[in-house]
């Protein structure tokens, strides 16, 4: 029984940390930039959904809320940062670094604000558990799953069934090509990071509702979500949301023969060994 809890455990966190890597690789694949401040959005969203919610705002109504504010950031971002450095011919390593302190701007305004102590939401509906045969799920943990699954589906669809979805995988194959007959890159990447940035708010959000909010949590999960884009295959969307699922339970697994505090290195053995044996990723093209 304890087996299969954590076989559950492990799937719920496979789904909250799946949104974060399809979202950034999304992200990579199309620009090519290495997004750190992707986890000062993911931060971002559930503060802002606490806040709203602390202030009377229903639930229902303050999630989409918060949501958009975090797609009107990553929109922010890429237009005022990324795209000017992009005009000044900035290396790679720059962008990187300038991410990197646009991050640490995020995590420590949001410490200043809310301070580093854990937020609970004050919401008790997801707090309700639900058991089935001695395996026992709360209510939000069973919404991360349906929400995973659900952006998985409307990200796949998104990418191969609108014209804006060919526009990003046109860009994606090759931008200078894509310059050239007219597609316009800039605003794709854009709009991109704007999509990416409102779907990695959504399990900011769950996650709080589960187990609190911190403004430094969203670096950890942005590294084992690089983890699981890299060994799935950059530029598969597919790949990283099951690699994402499959690191989640066998972290959650490893708690049968290690202590909780050695589960991180299960992430890392996983890399260094998909590193060694299939460094292109296990579902490269």
């Amino acid at each position: 029984m304890v087996l299969l809890q954590l076989l559950c455990n492990g799937i719920v966190t496979g789904c909250a940390l799946g949104m974060v890597a399809l979202s950034f690789s999304l992200i990579y694949a199309t620009t090519r930039i290495f997004h750190v401040a992707h986890a000062g959005i993911y931060s971002l969203g559930g503060y802002l959904v606490w806040s709203l919610a602390t202030r009377g705002v229903p639930l229902p109504l303050a999630v989409p809320l918060g949501v958009a504010a975090c797609a009107a950031a990553g929109a922010l971002i890429q237009n005022q940062l990324y795209r000017r450095l992009e005009r000044r011919r900035a290396t790679h390593l720059v962008v990187l670094i300038a991410s990197l302190g646009l991050l640490a701007m995020i995590q420590n305004l949001l410490a200043a604000i809310y301070k580093p102590d854990v937020l609970q939401f004050s919401e008790t509906w997801g707090n309700g558990v639900v058991s089935v045969k001695g395996i026992i799920l709360t209510r939000t943990q069973l919404l991360t799953v349906v929400a995973g699954v659900a952006v998985y589906g409307l990200v796949m669809a998104f990418a191969h069934r609108t014209t804006l979805g060919r526009r990003v995988r046109a860009v994606a194959s090759n931008a200078f090509l894509a310059e050239i007959t007219r597609l316009e890159p800039s605003a794709v990447y854009v709009q991109v990071v704007a999509i990416a940035s409102a779907i990695v708010a959504l399990p900011g959000v769950l996650v709080g509702l589960d187990l609190g909010l911190q403004p430094y949590n969203g670096i950890t999960i942005l590294l084992t979500a690089t983890i699981a884009m890299i060994a799935g295959g950059v530029g598969s969307m597919s790949g990283a949301f099951v690699l994402s699922i499959a690191i989640a339970v066998l972290q959650n697994l490893s708690l049968l023969v290690m202590p909780g505090e050695w589960s991180i290195g299960v992430t890392f053995f996983i890399f260094v060994v998909f590193m060694l044996v299939r460094p292109r990723g296990l579902f490269a093209r």
